[in-house]
């Protein structure tokens, strides 16, 4: 079963777990430092919360996970037939969790599809230093790059 993913950047991620958990009736699936998330049956919703304080924008970014690599990859194929330019992450460290995934570039937000391989004990790739380890991360999004899409003949 494949789910929505919407990653919200919060202000107080205590606040925001509290009531979050009351609004679906769920407990957080994962709670890291300035992070959360939550695995919601009905609607299949993957809620990620990431506090990051007076960000600009609500929306950190969006997606949807799948089950398997198999079908991150038929996705791949699936949007890229259609002309959306992707940038490829493979297997990488995102979000205290091992990944499979691709980001879809040029919409409004960013947006990704993958699948989660295992759980991980560090937000992304590049381990904390010790100074800045009481400090949470942003969300693992490539930066946003210039994308110029050509029409198809």
């Amino acid at each position: 079963m494949s789910r929505l993913q919407l990653a919200l950047n919060v202000d107080h991620l205590d606040t925001a777990i509290a009531h979050y958990t009351k609004l679906f009736g769920v407990a957080p699936a994962k709670i890291r430092p300035g992070y959360a998330n939550f695995a919601i049956s009905n609607p299949p919703l993957k809620l990620v919360l990431i506090e990051n304080p007076g960000a600009d924008d609500s929306i950190n970014h969006l997606g949807v996970e799948v089950q398997s690599v198999d079908e991150v990859r038929s996705e791949h194929a699936r949007v890229t037939n259609v002309g959306l330019p992707t940038f490829v992450e493979g297997e990488t460290t995102c979000c205290y969790a091992v990944q499979d995934k691709f980001w879809v570039e040029g919409g409004d937000h960013k947006f990704e599809v993958y699948t989660v391989l295992a759980d991980a004990e560090q937000m992304k790739n590049t381990p904390k230093s010790s100074t800045d380890a009481q400090q949470p991360e942003m969300c693992c999004a490539p930066s946003p790059t210039d994308v110029s899409i050509s029409a198809r003949v």
